[in-house]
């Protein structure tokens, strides 16, 4: 979509700190970090929000959760005595300002419950 952030960064039209890129997905460095390591996973698809994900988009949904993984073991995290958290934000209630379906990679410190 030509009016979509994420989709520019995808085009390479608006520049971001990518971290990895393949077929399906980009991931780079949130500009607003809410943990010492905060990476967005794309799709290189536009797609709406995780509330939009349809049967045909199962090959982009695994596609950001093996991305999600293969950032989280590059910045240190992956092993299980680290740890991270996923998130998908839906909607204007859960703060998700740009429409395009995006998985925060997060850790770096202790992320306790309730997250904030």
């Amino acid at each position: 979509m030509a009016d979509c952030l994420f989709c520019s960064i995808v085009a390479g039209d608006v520049p971001a700190d990518i971290v990895h890129r393949d077929e399906r997905t980009v991931a780079f460095r949130d500009i607003a970090p809410q943990a010492p390591i905060h990476v967005l996973v794309v799709t290189t698809r536009h797609i709406a929000n995780a509330g939009t994900v349809v049967p045909e988009d199962a090959d982009d949904v695994v596609a950001l959760l093996v991305t999600a993984k293969a950032v989280a073991d590059a910045e240190g995290i992956g092993a299980e005595d680290r740890g991270y958290r996923l998130a998908f934000n839906v909607g204007p209630d859960a703060s998700n300002s740009v429409p395009h379906l995006h998985l925060h990679v997060l850790g770096g410190r202790s992320l306790g419950w309730p997250p904030g």
